[in-house]
């Protein structure tokens, strides 16, 4: 049988392991930032801002009164968006951003576009529940 002092010392070392290795994680391995995507990520908070998931969707989630905006930077353009942006049409309203807001919104749909397809009704659901594009 084990002694106490033994379960003593070997609670102390898995103690003093477990802390040593959590200051050494929160210490030593930062959280980078990518400084390449700052735009989009102010693009996201224009879109947050204006709450334009309240008509769009994207990836297929989000209100139903305007259409899915995922893929439309490849498919209709930067001109087109700034277009719909800018003077508005039918229950998209005229919204008033500034060359920043826009640009960044811009920034955002386009690396939305990039990473994926947006129609979730045409992807293959597989036999274990995943899906593929």
């Amino acid at each position: 049988m084990t002694s106490y002092r033994q379960k003593l010392i070997t609670l102390f070392a898995l103690l003093f392991t477990f802390f040593g290795y959590s200051f050494y994680l929160y210490t030593t391995l930062p959280v980078k930032y990518d400084a390449e995507k700052k735009e989009e990520d102010m693009g996201k908070l224009v879109w947050q801002k204006y709450n334009c998931t309240a008509c769009h969707q994207v990836y297929g989630l989000g209100g139903y009164l305007g259409p899915d905006l995922t893929n439309v930077y490849s498919l209709k353009g930067k001109e087109y968006i700034n277009v719909f942006l800018k003077i508005g049409k039918g229950a998209m309203p005229q919204f008033q951003l500034s060359v920043t807001e826009n640009s960044a919104l811009l920034a955002f749909l386009k690396d939305i576009d990039k990473s994926g397809k947006a129609d979730p009704k045409t992807f293959t659901i597989n036999h274990d529940g995943t899906i593929e594009q």
